[in-house]
């Protein structure tokens, strides 16, 4: 990938922690069999130590009918709290855990509250800007990876002790 012009590259090494909230004004589409499932200019991203950014759609922008609750575990962020998951059906077609969100976030992060983040992996695309993104490594952190992301990111195997 190659860095977009007005966009200096940006090493997740230098994202601090405890995680940065930074409001984004790129375009920002989430795209589904077919559908458009999400599509805004008033995205949050997330920046942490070692991780790509992850970007949290205000609802408002996301078409929330075609999203349910998942059935299954939740996880604790030590920063943001009890996060909840979201199976995305569009038509006859299910896919399972592709999103989620923090309901009642920490206080430090209130402003997530009900925005929702999607896996790159588990929908057809996502694109910043128009750039396509590419997936963070792993199945757990969902970061979004563009052109002027560096890494090493954590996420892929043997990473989960950094």
């Amino acid at each position: 990938m190659s860095v977009r012009p007005g966009r200096p590259p940006e090493s997740v090494w230098d994202y601090p922690r405890p995680p940065l909230l930074q409001p984004d004004d790129r375009r920002v589409r989430v795209e589904c069999a077919g559908e458009v499932v999400a599509d805004t200019s008033r995205a949050l991203r997330v920046l942490e130590t070692s991780h790509p950014p992850v970007f949290y759609l205000p609802p408002q922008d996301v078409r929330t009918e075609l999203l349910r609750p998942a059935a299954g575990r939740r996880s604790w962020c030590e920063w943001k709290g009890a996060a909840v998951y979201w199976d995305l059906v569009v038509g006859d077609e299910v896919r399972q855990r592709a999103a989620w969100s923090y309901p009642r976030p920490e206080p430090r992060y209130a402003d997530l509250a009900d925005h929702l983040a999607f896996y790159v992996d588990a929908v057809d695309r996502c694109l910043v800007a128009g750039e396509t993104v590419t997936a963070q490594e792993g199945d757990f952190y969902g970061g979004w990876i563009t052109g002027e992301i560096r890494g090493p990111f954590k996420g892929g195997p043997g990473t989960r002790g950094w």
